[in-house]
């Protein structure tokens, strides 16, 4: 698709977690706030948890801008690593000399070494794990020990732990009690409510260079919010394939009609083609049941021929019979 069609500079909802287009509602702001309040402060772990597609990743590249050049941050986003596979992300993503084939015990010393040096420099290091629903009990209690590098006043390393609602649910485990109450800023980012859908789609319509903001019209943008749930990737899943389909046929402004056939194309991986989708979207009918359709019509035809030829009535008679009655029992599954 060539977004220029549409008199823009850049796709505006590329499903990348781009910064740059950031909707920052006052849910999204209260969150950023508190992950740069606990980062700043050493609060030691923060948890981070909303819905899939809500834009928590998204969120993380704001905050990693908005750190200072002090703030060394490892971002480790394999939580199926283990723990041991994560250390060693982040000692490399920390820059971090091991000198040969270290020990567990040889690469936590170096770690510790690393953030003492940093804090008498007057420097924060943050860990933050992506995903960290996935990670097992057993490794997020060892991610838990590294809170131990601390001094009687302040913590070396600042951990946020982000995922979806499972990971609060995760932490209520038994085994993880420890790290339940270690836990010292709780963030979440609520779906966006349909207003916020609205300019959500305008802001970033507006950051990719729209000329008009009213691209979408608001009916076009009141059934995207209500099909999404307020979800940003759903959002920008619909948006991106409505400018498709207008793309494909010369259309400049996204009308309800158009998202329609969006959602259709989402929930059941066709679209029709130019000629038939009204037709489709009228009956809301499947290629199938339209050849069906056809066949029916067909049969019907040919039983007209019949009548007027009483040999051809005689030979075609029993087939006619049977194609029309399958034609018409399919039509009305």
């Amino acid at each position: 698709m060539d977004v220029t069609f549409f008199g823009l500079r850049e796709p505006p909802f590329n499903p990348a977690p781009n910064p740059r287009f950031l909707y920052l509602t006052p849910g999204h702001r209260e969150a950023l706030a508190q992950l740069l309040y606990g980062v700043q402060q050493q609060k030691g772990f923060i948890l981070l948890t909303s819905e899939v597609g809500t834009g928590k990743t998204t969120l993380l590249k704001a905050l990693l801008k908005r750190l200072d050049e002090t703030t060394a941050v490892a971002f480790v986003n394999h939580p199926m690593l283990g723990f041991d596979g994560i250390l060693e992300y982040m000692l490399e993503d920390l820059g971090i000399a091991k000198p040969g084939e270290q020990s567990l015990a040889q690469r936590l010393f170096t770690l510790q070494n690393f953030l003492i040096q940093r804090l008498q420099a007057g420097q924060n290091t943050v860990l933050i794990l992506d995903e960290a629903q996935n990670l097992e009990p057993a490794v997020l209690e060892q991610i838990r020990l590294l809170s131990n590098f601390e001094t009687t006043s302040e913590k070396l390393l600042q951990i946020i732990l982000v995922g979806q609602p499972e990971l609060k649910v995760k932490l209520d485990l038994p085994q993880l009690r420890q790290l339940k109450q270690r836990i010292g800023l709780r963030c979440t980012i609520p779906p966006l409510t349909p207003e916020q859908v609205r300019e959500y789609i305008r802001t970033r319509l507006r950051i990719a260079g729209a000329p008009t903001l009213g691209l979408f019209t608001d009916d076009a943008a009141a059934l995207i919010a209500r099909y999404s749930g307020g979800i940003p990737r759903l959002v920008n899943t619909v948006c991106d394939h409505s400018l498709l389909f207008a793309y494909a046929d010369q259309v400049r402004r996204i009308d309800r009609a158009r998202v329609e056939e969006a959602i259709r194309y989402l929930e059941e991986g066709e679209r029709p083609t130019s000629r038939t989708r009204h037709m489709f979207a009228r009956w809301q009918m499947t290629p199938v049941r339209w050849a069906l359709l056809a066949a029916s019509a067909a049969a019907a035809g040919l039983a007209g021929l019949a009548v007027a030829d009483p040999d051809i009535a005689h030979r075609v008679a029993p087939s006619l019979v049977d194609l029309a009655r399958s034609a018409r029992a399919l039509l009305r599954l």
